[in-house]
């Protein structure tokens, strides 16, 4: 198994297009990136802690590549947008690819400048590819968002869908 961290907005929105794929053994929110160890929800939106709320993904490089999962992340996210996402704004939603190696890091910045590189957005790509930092695990009532909360899901997921399906 292998790790892999996004960050792109409200980390409710990112687990499910990762939960849903074969090879992925789990998806879980967090927080990471900052100087504060352990942060709670409030601390990270308090936006003193340097953390964005991000999600770690456990998977099977045998059945699904770190470059299909960056593949995946893009279409999650506005790349375009360094300060926030879609409803989310501020540094704990800003988009960002972690790296566990530097196998990850080249597939991230070829993939980012690919997308750079399409036209598709025409605007530059400003989304963060960084060294992965401590991840802790968010509070138990923000894993599994989308199966718990499937009618507020749909409301906070509503532009960031309706955009996404306008660019990809």
């Amino acid at each position: 198994m292998e790790r892999a961290i996004f960050a792109g907005g409200c980390f409710w929105c990112m687990v499910q297009p990762f939960d849903e794929q074969p090879g992925i053994h789990s998806v879980m929110s967090g927080y990471t990136g900052g100087h504060v160890e352990n942060p709670t929800y409030e601390q990270v939106c308090s936006h003193t802690t340097g953390h964005t709320e991000a999600v770690e993904i456990i998977f099977d490089p045998e059945i699904i590549s770190f470059k299909e999962l960056v593949d995946i992340y893009w279409q999650q996210t506005d790349p375009t947008d360094a300060f926030g996402q879609f409803e989310d704004r501020g540094d704990n939603y800003r988009p960002v690819i972690f790296y566990f190696n530097e196998a990850q890091k080249k597939i991230a910045e070829e993939s980012k400048q690919a997308l750079q590189d399409s036209g598709r957005f025409n605007q530059p790509i400003v989304t963060s590819i960084e060294p992965a930092a401590t991840f802790y695990p968010a509070e138990l009532y923000h894993q599994d968002y989308y199966k718990k909360n499937p009618a507020n899901f749909e409301r906070s997921h509503a532009r960031r869908a309706a955009f996404l399906k306008e660019q990809w």
